[in-house]
């Protein structure tokens, strides 16, 4: 049985995301989509939401959400994993996700496996969904409904002032 994990940190989970784990799932006996902190980074999210809005996303994929505590190499050892799948939208990504695999393949002995990402969601990254959320734009279209109404939530609409006289 093979079984593939998908981390990410996840904060938000955006329509890319859930393209890389279903294509994941028709690859794999299993996915598990491993939730992970970034120390790189501040999460608009806690766990616990980034959790519930992955679980809401994936919900019909037949795929396993669970949080990564420490490092993904002891993850994966620890829920069987046989591959990891990453999504690489451009050159960028693959600069950033190459290192990680050798890692990766250097702690746990588990290969990494790359997935194109569809085209059409190319531009869509967690923090450019959370930056137009953030000044009012739309993303409904970028994200699950899920997410799209909790960056609602995260970012409410600011009045708009006007000039009287």
């Amino acid at each position: 049985m093979s079984l593939a994990v998908c981390p990410g940190s996840f904060d938000p989970v955006t329509l890319g995301h859930v393209d890389i784990v279903r294509r994941a799932r028709s690859m794999f006996d299993e996915v598990v989509l491993g939730v992970a902190r970034n120390s790189a980074k501040s999460p608009l999210f806690d766990l616990e939401q980034r959790l519930a809005l992955a679980r809401e996303a994936v919900a019909g994929l037949d795929v396993r959400v669970e949080p990564v505590p420490g490092l993904l190499a002891d993850f994966c050892r620890q829920v069987g994993a046989t591959a990891i799948v990453k999504g690489l939208r451009g050159a960028a990504d693959v600069d950033a996700e190459v290192p990680m695999a050798l890692m990766n393949r250097h702690l746990s002995g588990v290969e990494t496996v790359f997935v194109v990402g569809d085209g059409a969601l190319a531009h869509v990254a967690s923090s450019l969904v959370k930056d137009v959320a953030r000044h009012g734009g739309r993303v409904d279209d970028l994200v699950p409904p899920g997410v799209a109404a909790a960056l609602a939530t995260a970012f409410p609409a600011r009045p708009t002032t006007g000039a009287t006289s």
